[in-house]
């Protein structure tokens, strides 16, 4: 049997993972930095990263030690999302290092948006501070949203 997530631990993973986000936008907007609606949404992108990782931060300051009623389970499910390419750093830099086109750079970030938020809903369906993981749930909806516009323009 794996070693089970604290909750805890399941936060400092999102803000891992915000801040791999924040790098791939960053990284993405200079690359295509001649692609003006990619870049802008890719800077757009980047900004959301940082602020979803204080956000985390700070959930990370105010939830306890104490494992919420079925957190088994919930380590499990979160589990499964912390060991793919997605959460990876080193696996997700590989992946970025190969992107050649807009498209599949928007495409990754779509499959990366996608994988965060069933990560959030996750750890939203654990604890008690539900406003906080509804607020950046929201946002990642509408991040989900803004790339498929770009890719529906651009195909």
């Amino acid at each position: 049997m794996a070693e089970r997530f604290s909750v805890r631990e399941v936060v400092e993973q999102a803000v891992r993972t915000e801040r791999l986000g924040y790098d791939f936008y960053t990284k993405m907007a200079e690359r295509f930095k001649e692609n003006e609606d990619l870049n802008r949404l890719f800077t757009t992108l980047a900004e959301k990263e940082l602020v979803h990782e204080e956000r985390f931060k700070e959930l990370y300051e105010i939830i306890g030690d104490e494992e919420p009623e079925g957190w088994e389970e919930v380590s499990e499910y979160m589990r499964a999302f912390v060991e793919s390419e997605f959460f990876l750093a080193d696996r997700a830099m590989e992946r970025m290092k190969n992107i050649k086109s807009a498209e599949e750079a928007a495409d990754y970030a779509l499959a990366f948006e996608k994988e965060t938020l069933l990560y959030y809903v996750g750890l939203r369906n654990s604890v008690k501070e539900k406003e906080v993981l509804d607020e950046i749930i929201n946002e990642e909806q509408s991040h989900i949203m803004w790339i498929n516009r770009f890719l529906r323009k651009s195909g």
